[in-house]
């Protein structure tokens, strides 16, 4: 039940209204104090009677005087006691009212007392004008009246700001004074000297009531702020509180109450300080150097928005503190504290929201790029003060992009939540993981810096994170890259720490990604020289520095060219030519494929047009670009300018695309269908999708990825079974196949066995220019093989090696070799006319030169011929002409 609302300054209910008598003895001046609207005169009022009552008391002993010595002397006794009488009231008034027991005692009673002693002083006048006898004179007789009448009206004056008073002493006058000497004068004397008293009392009433009724509408008003007041607590936005001079609650709003889980009985009369945490002088309730609630109260100083713990609560639950302390008027007197509060909990979750926002991922729940860098800085400061290690590792996900444009932000999102959880189990107590942005992590290793250790780590977190991802049902894969610095060796700053554990990284990626690099002094030199090949790939466009190769594709039958596959190149003005291994990469980064794409696109059309028959040509499309709106208009334009048929342009996409299986990706293959063009899905098998696409995706062709060729005809290989299921699914949804990578007449035989439809490989050609295709396209009839130019015989092996090439020992695998060169697969990609040392497995080594690199595979020319038959009694080799 909510208790009755009132005044804090008057105690009385808000909102009361007046009743009729109430209004009379307000304008009368006989209201409590409170109630008067004139209050703040009544102790004038009061002032003003007894600064009076001694010059009332002379005026009455001259007066008095005066008449003893003019009335008869039968009169004289009665006058005489009728004086003594009444000096003897003022005396007594005079005295009674200096009392302090009095001055305490209400003001609405002191107000009582001033009429009782005006109607006294009044009364006595008019007896005085009583004991006149009518033997007297006349004109003695009227002075004296007039005396009296003088003495009334200066007692009026003197009681005027007591309306009451005022009144009850001009009528105790008149009454006795008409009473007995009703004559015309003196009624006429009286009523002329009644004039100015009246007036005043008159004009003095009007006062009174206008402000009456400004306090009756000032009533309403803070009738109206109490129902606000009201709401404003409802709305638990605040509340508000009073102790008394003792501390203890004398208010507090029902609604706090009800949140503390006490009623508000319970509360009244407590000390304030035990609805907070430790009476608040809580140190951790206001900031260092700030004056706290406790010392506030007790030093009895108005305090602004102090922050303290509520006490006694099921959870933590902060407040703001305000208030100021009450005094009485005559401000000697402590009353208490009146003041409000609000309810700091919600803004202070938000702020430490906000604080862990500040230094934690919001999306993975990881330190960000400030608390690692923060605690790599720790480590590098104790790892040098003790001459101690501190590792780092820069992670960056491969393939992560693909996902994200295909699959969507939302995918792309819960795929790095997934990262970020197996890089947390992983390194556990070991070291802090973070994120620092996009698909990069890293973490800090304190206290490791053994390099074998090290490259355990890294191998594991590359194999955790390669580990497949079900995403919304579809399996997902991605890779990961480690650049690793050893701090203080490869730093003595978290800079420069950073700085080349990212020039490590670069290095692990430019090897083939999926692997760890440490950090090298060379590495400054390679940054160097790929943020050169950035910059001038950017301008490559506009220079004309790409330009196209094409590579045939045959019949397996007929060994005739029925297309050719194009293929970017890049001649730099002063590297060279340039490894698509090495500019793609760059072109993913930095957003330009869609341009390079087109570009391709519309250049392999215009140069198709010109080839006979149907020779098609086929082009392959990014996922990036594959989800460009703009793709069918750029298709359309180069077939529209080239004057090329759909049907002999075959576009070529990987199984990136249908990593967002969805809507858009099905309207684009039926934008692009309806143009008329064909599709040939790429790298079939090597991807991280399901086969589900092949019963939705209208498919033209399925080309066998390479790795599954090369060699698959020799003994053992599990790849020609591979090769077999893959022709048999393309036979049996109506679909070509392409055989990728054939380089040996077995392989050729083997291709031919298992029914596939078209071959593509060195064994018909290379990658030739424009001029070479349009020539190879116009000898119709001739079969390739006949074409093909005599070479020296060669040998298939599968043969573990090493190749040393500037300075850099990596692993190696030899697939054919022949007295004058070989062919070799290696992970970090050679550049042509690189010079290279084969190390092979039983010691011997020969001296060469790079001819041709692509894809983790290059041709090597001997500087010195090899001898074939001693290496064919070393181990068996399989002879391909």
């Amino acid at each position: 039940m909510r208790r009755e609302r009132r005044s804090v300054s008057t105690g009385l209910p808000l909102g009361t209204q007046p009743g009729a008598s109430t209004v009379w003895r307000s304008l009368l001046g006989l209201s409590p104090v409170a109630a008067d609207p004139a209050r703040g005169a009544i102790d004038e009022a009061v002032a003003t009677v007894l600064t009076a009552a001694p010059c009332l008391m002379a005026a009455r002993l001259v007066g008095g005087a005066i008449t003893l010595l003019t009335i008869t002397a039968a009169a004289v006794p009665r006058a005489a006691m009728i004086l003594g009488t009444m000096l003897v009231i003022d005396l007594l008034f005079t005295l009674t009212m200096r009392l302090p027991a009095v001055r305490r005692a209400g003001r609405h009673l002191l107000l009582h007392a001033i009429t009782i002693y005006a109607l006294l002083v009044g009364a006595g006048a008019g007896l005085m004008v009583q004991i006149f006898d009518v033997p007297v004179d006349p004109d003695t007789l009227l002075v004296l009246v007039a005396a009296r009448i003088g003495f009334a009206v200066t007692a009026t004056l003197v009681f005027a700001p007591v309306p009451a008073a005022a009144l009850a002493c001009w009528a105790a006058f008149l009454a006795p004074a008409l009473a007995r000497h009703p004559t015309w004068e003196l009624a006429a004397t009286c009523a002329t000297m009644s004039v100015f008293p009246l007036v005043l009392l008159i004009t003095g009433l009007r006062r009174r009531r206008v402000a009456f009724r400004r306090r009756s509408v000032a009533q309403r008003e803070m009738h109206k702020a109490s129902l606000l007041l009201a709401e404003f607590e409802a709305s638990r936005h605040g509340w508000f509180w009073a102790t008394d001079d003792a501390g203890q609650l004398t208010y507090i709003t029902a609604e706090l109450a009800e949140g503390l889980g006490r009623k508000v009985e319970e509360l009244l009369g407590r000390p304030f300080t035990d609805l907070v945490l430790n009476g608040g002088d809580d140190d951790l309730s206001s900031p260092h150097g700030e004056r706290t609630l406790g010392f506030h109260l007790s030093a009895r100083i108005a305090f602004t928005e102090v922050a303290v713990r509520a006490a006694g609560t099921a959870e933590v639950r902060w407040w703001s503190l305000s208030g100021r302390p009450a005094f009485e008027e005559d401000g000697q007197r402590f009353l208490g504290f009146r003041g409000s509060g609000t309810d700091l909990t919600e803004m202070r979750r938000s702020e430490a929201e906000i604080s862990r926002l500040a230094r934690y991922d919001a999306l993975t729940g990881l330190p960000n790029r400030v608390v690692m860098r923060q605690t790599l800085e720790a480590g590098v400061r104790e790892g040098v003060a003790r001459s101690g290690d501190c590792a780092l590792f820069l992670i960056d996900l491969d393939r992560f992009k693909t996902v994200n444009d295909t699959l969507g932000h939302p995918v792309g999102d819960a795929l790095l939540r997934e990262v970020a959880e197996r890089l947390s189990g992983l390194i556990g107590e070991h070291g802090r993981v973070g994120r620092l942005g996009g698909d990069e992590f890293n973490v800090v290793l304190p206290g490791i810096g053994d390099r074998e250790r090290l490259s355990t780590i890294a191998r594991a977190v590359i194999e955790r994170l390669s580990m497949p991802y079900m995403m919304d049902g579809v399996h997902v894969s991605i890779g990961a890259s480690v650049g690793i610095a050893i701090g203080p060796a490869d730093g003595a700053t978290a800079d420069a720490m950073t700085r080349n554990a990212d020039l490590a990284l670069y290095a692990a990626k430019a090897d083939g990604k999926g692997v760890h690099r440490f950090y090298e002094a060379a590495m400054h030199a390679n940054a160097k020289d790929r943020r050169l090949l950035e910059i001038d790939l950017r301008k490559v466009l506009g220079e004309g520095g790409l330009h196209l190769l094409y590579q045939p594709i045959v019949d397996a039958g007929t060994e005739m060219v029925v297309g050719f596959e194009a293929l970017a190149r890049w001649n730099h003005p002063t590297r060279g030519p340039v490894s698509p291994s090495s500019f793609i990469p760059i072109a993913e980064e930095i957003g330009l494929i869609p341009q390079i794409g087109e570009w391709v696109i519309r250049t392999a059309c215009a140069q198709a047009a010109r080839w006979p028959g149907d020779t098609r040509v086929a082009v392959n499309i990014s996922p990036i670009h594959f989800a460009s709106p703009q793709l069918p208009a750029t298709i359309v334009s180069a077939l529209a300018a080239s004057g090329l048929a759909p049907g002999r342009l075959e576009i070529e996409i990987t199984e990136g695309v249908f990593l967002n299986d969805d809507a858009a990706t099905e309207a684009m293959f039926a934008q692009l269908k309806a143009i008329g063009v064909r599709f040939a899905l790429d790298d079939f098998g090597t991807g991280y999708s399901s086969l589900g696409y092949l019963r939705k995706a209208p498919f033209d062709k399925i080309k066998i990825d390479q790795s599954f060729v090369r060699g698959a005809a020799v003994k053992g290989s599990r790849s020609a079974e591979i090769m077999k299921a893959i022709v048999a699914l393309a036979t049996s949804l109506d679909m070509e196949t392409t055989a990728e990578g054939a380089e040996t007449r077995e392989e050729l035989e083997l291709i031919r066995s298992i029914g596939c439809s078209h071959i593509q490989g060195y064994l018909f050609g290379r990658p030739m220019s424009a001029e070479e295709a349009l020539q190879r396209a116009s000898l119709e009839g001739v079969p390739m093989q006949e074409r093909i130019t005599s070479r020296e015989p060669r040998v298939a092996v599968l043969r573990s090696a090493f190749i040393v090439a500037d300075g850099r020992t990596q692993p190696a695998r030899v697939r054919n070799l022949s007295g004058s060169g070989a062919m070799i697969e290696a992970e970090r990609s050679l550049s042509t006319g690189a010079l290279v040392e084969l190390q092979m497995a039983d010691g011997r080594s020969c001296r060469g030169v790079v001819r041709w690199a692509e894809r983790g595979r290059f041709g090597m020319e001997f500087a010195q011929p090899f001898d074939l038959a001693d290496v064919a009694q070393r181990v068996p080799l399989a002879r391909t002409g």
